[in-house]
């Protein structure tokens, strides 16, 4: 299978995403993640007003594979949660880097994107597994 890889996202080593808009920052899991999860079940977020940090979990995903931490990226503050996600989480697997998005977070530092991976740091990564 071929992963697509957006050039405007950066990326976690443990298959996190992170879009940057203005302070907010929209995050998800790569199709990387969704296909080795394989069908998800499960979906917990935080709530929106939670202060998360980079570095840590901020929620959960299970499949019928695992239960995975989600770690986030940067630091902030929860401004929405995809309610959508939580509701029907094997919709995440249909469009991950669109509307599978799970949160969007106000950000604390921007210097924190710094230790993200870019699109193709990320690639090297998962397709040299």
């Amino acid at each position: 299978m071929s992963f697509e890889y957006p050039q405007d996202l950066r990326y976690l080593d443990s298959h996190e995403y992170v879009r940057l808009d203005g302070e907010i920052a929209t995050i998800g899991i790569t199709e990387f993640a969704v296909d080795q999860l394989g069908d998800i079940v499960f979906l917990e977020l935080p709530e929106v007003g939670d202060a998360i940090n980079k570095d840590e979990t901020f929620g959960r995903i299970e499949s019928v594979k695992a239960v995975e931490e989600l770690k986030s990226p940067v630091s902030g503050t929860v401004v929405e949660c995809n309610e959508a996600m939580v509701d029907a989480p094997e919709l995440i697997a249909d469009d991950s880097y669109g509307e599978g998005w799970f949160i969007k977070v106000r950000v604390d530092d921007f210097s924190e994107i710094d230790d993200t991976l870019t699109a193709v740091e990320y690639r090297d990564l998962v397709e040299g597994e």
